[in-house]
């Protein structure tokens, strides 16, 4: 399992990782300090929610793992873990439209809303890491 046991940390390669769904209750790390930004999660079974400089960033329910995240202007890439399929939603450009692929396979587009929320499914069998891509159009 790629549970992330100190809830949020930076990866070799630039990337961060959070989120510890194993956990029976809420769990949480501020001020996580990354690229310039300030970082907070707070994880647990039910929950994963990541924000930026106090802005929303991700949110999973369940709660989930999230390995090598990384955000350009263009695309939100990472792999996520948990117990079982997760709603996820991401706080991306307002009225944009996303090309998704879970697991390498084309999810097809999704347009966000008027607050830049964009919500989907990802199919998660325990203990395997779901690759996930959002690409803007």
């Amino acid at each position: 399992m790629a549970i992330i046991t100190e809830l949020i940390r930076e990866e070799s390669n630039g990337t961060i990782s959070f989120g510890d769904y194993t956990l029976g209750s809420k769990s949480k790390k501020e001020d996580f300090k990354h690229e310039g930004d300030l970082y907070k999660v707070k994880t647990f079974k039910e929950i994963t929610k990541l924000e930026r400089n106090g802005a929303f960033v991700y949110e999973s329910v369940p709660g989930t793992a999230v390995n090598n995240l990384a955000i350009s202007e263009n695309e939100v890439s990472f792999s996520v873990e948990g117990f079982e399929d997760a709603q996820v939603t991401l706080e991306l450009e307002p009225e944009t439209e996303y090309d998704i692929s879970v697991d390498g396979v084309d999810a097809g587009k999704m347009k966000t809303n008027l607050g830049g929320k964009l919500s989907l499914s990802v199919e998660i069998d325990a203990g395997k890491l779901v690759p996930v891509k959002v690409s803007k159009m």
